[in-house]
């Protein structure tokens, strides 16, 4: 069992963040990925609607923080190690407005 635990630690530590080279595929992994908790439609579900007229108080750094870091304490993940930081402020300002860059 802890040789298991410790092969999945080295496997999550070696993990490189990813960039994601279209918007499509940067589109695709909010709507799947971000969707899962928040609804496919990103209006709701485990997690809050993150649709951009609900997350118009936000600011872009803001959000990407959120997105890297997650909330501790809340249902939301730390993505960092699996996107690169500026994916997350694609991911973020997509949010904000509704279309990616």
């Amino acid at each position: 069992m802890l040789r298991i635990l410790a092969a999945g630690l080295f496997m999550i530590s070696t993990v490189q963040a990813e960039e994601f080279a279209s918007s499509d595929e940067l589109k695709n992994l909010v709507h799947q990925d971000c969707g899962s908790c928040h609804g496919l439609t990103l209006k709701g579900g485990l997690g809050p609607d993150i649709r951009p007229d609900t997350l118009s108080h936000y600011d872009a750094e803001t959000l990407t923080t959120v997105v890297l870091d997650g909330i501790p304490g809340t249902a939301m993940p730390p993505w960092r190690p699996l996107i690169s930081e500026g994916d997350a402020k694609r991911i973020a300002e997509y949010l904000l407005q509704g279309e990616l860059k």
